[in-house]
């Protein structure tokens, strides 16, 4: 028995652990970076965009949550559509997810490159891209703790800047030191609440602009499922899992709809840019602004900037510290259902799954090569793929829940934490996803949903592969 255990993944991540990566998942680069081009579309109605992409979420993950806590296991929502789908299922949605998070660590790494270049432009990319990815990559190998600790600290930082620029925000509104502009007013008298419509440029279509924007809020939410991966590592699923999943929804309320609110009304919507953040625009109205502390005078100007840098370094090192994460624990569940070679399952003393962690860290590796040799358009298309990939792996989730139940009900098994308003939760979700993906049709990514069925017949082709080797292995062992 001690055998076996010194053979499984160790169950390290405690509840401050999972309630911080749960709620590091839904804040990323999206909300502070990601909401510029959103707004363009949308104007102040991105608010309420963020509302109903923020419900889908949490409806997916109420449904991977009430599969995790009652199967606790490694591969988390693979596991599950390779046990209750088929067999195909489990490949596809596995190795769906693992190119998923390995084409947003190579985005990652690169926009951390980036970052670094700001305080420091004589350095490389792809010097400072590689120094973190042999950090991140070394903290993973340690033990889940490790990564569990240091995820905590990463989302304590995006938290507390998050509730920083709202009670910020909240002053320059109430008191009026956000000078004229700031005003509530600007959350309707600029065209109304909905005021650019999409699909015929008629300014009182205001609701097909809402429905362009909720493509690019809906990505915003990637990473959520993260908490699904941690259960066979959680101390106490059935408590700490539960617990995290709940919280997200008014977390939501408050980071993405409660933040936002303040910031669209500290500003003209009108005067956002693509490469514009409202969260920077607020940051910005602090040039030349100035209080008094102990008989002295403090000046905001010098460290905007860098606050900035700061917390989008954050965010980024975050997501990619998740990625190698979620990639390892995705291989090893892939391994063990026999979707991918046994070798995978292999773990260290730490009880981390050491081979998974360095085949996904050699193809990431790969980023230090593409930043130099490949054009910016194949990059692109790789992005586009990442799109494709992130609506298939929540497609997939609500699917398998669905499975899922189906078979417990059949079994009357009555589940721990069972999802709210099944199966018209699920129903809802598919049918949010199938409008995301008809929206992508006609904002500019068409490729990601032709990519889609290509993407599908690639792993269909593979996976047919994988099991005729196998077959000829049985059947000729020598």
């Amino acid at each position: 028995m001690q055998e076996n255990k010194e053979k499984e993944l160790k169950r390290g991540l405690s509840n401050r652990h999972i309630q911080l990566i749960a709620l590091g998942g839904a804040i990323g680069t999206g909300l502070f970076l990601g909401v510029g081009q959103a707004a363009i579309l949308a104007g102040p109605s991105v608010i309420l965009g963020y509302a109903i992409a923020g419900l889908v979420a949490f409806f997916i993950m109420r449904q991977l949550g009430e599969m995790v806590v009652q199967e606790p296991v490694s591969g988390s929502f693979s596991t599950f559509a390779n046990k209750y789908w088929g067999p195909f299922a489990g490949f596809a949605s596995g190795w769906n997810y693992w190119i998923l998070y390995i084409l947003v660590s190579m985005a990652e790494l690169t926009a951390i490159g980036k970052y670094v270049q700001f305080w420091y432009p004589d350095i490389p990319l792809w010097v400072s891209s590689l120094f973190f990815f042999l950090i991140i990559n070394a903290i993973n190998l340690a033990s889940v703790k490790v990564y569990g600790e240091t995820e905590f600290w990463f989302s304590i930082i995006k938290v507390v800047a998050i509730i920083a620029m709202i009670i910020f925000g909240a002053y320059l509104l109430i008191s009026g030191n956000g000078g004229e502009r700031a005003t509530v007013e600007n959350l309707y008298n600029d065209g109304g609440f909905l005021p650019h419509g999409w699909l015929n440029g008629n300014s009182t279509d205001g609701y097909s602009g809402l429905l362009a924007a909720l493509v690019i809020i809906m990505f915003s939410f990637g990473g959520l499922e993260l908490v699904g991966i941690t259960a066979a590592e959680a101390e106490n699923p059935e408590k700490n899992i539960p617990k995290a999943t709940n919280q997200v929804l008014w977390r939501i309320l408050v980071f993405y709809v409660g933040a936002l609110f303040i910031l669209f009304s500290l500003m003209p919507w009108r005067s956002i840019t693509a490469d514009t953040s409202p969260f920077v625009e607020v940051f910005a109205t602090l040039k030349g602004f100035q209080f008094e502390l102990f008989g002295s005078t403090f000046y905001f100007t010098n460290i905007i900037a860098n606050v900035l840098n700061v917390i989008v370094l954050t965010a980024a090192l975050s997501v990619y510290n998740s990625c190698v994460y979620s990639n390892s624990r995705m291989l090893y569940g892939l391994a063990e259902q026999g979707n991918a070679p046994s070798f995978l399952k292999k773990l260290n003393k730490n009880h981390s799954p050491i081979a998974a962690i360095l085949v996904s860290a050699a193809i990431v590796a790969i980023t230090v090569v593409i930043n130099k040799l490949i054009p910016e358009e194949a990059l692109g298309i790789l992005m586009s793929l990442v799109v494709s990939a992130l609506i298939i792996n929540w497609i997939m989730i609500t699917l398998t829940h669905m499975f899922f139940r189906k078979q417990k009900d059949k079994e009357g098994v009555k589940t721990k934490f069972p999802t709210i308003l099944y199966p018209i939760s699920n129903y809802f979700s598919l049918l949010f996803l199938v409008g995301v993906l008809v929206m992508m049709w006609f904002t500019g990514l068409k490729i990601s949903v032709e990519l889609i069925p290509i993407w599908l017949i690639l792993l269909f082709i593979s996976y047919k592969f994988i099991m005729a080797y196998r077959a000829n292995q049985k059947n000729n062992p020598n």
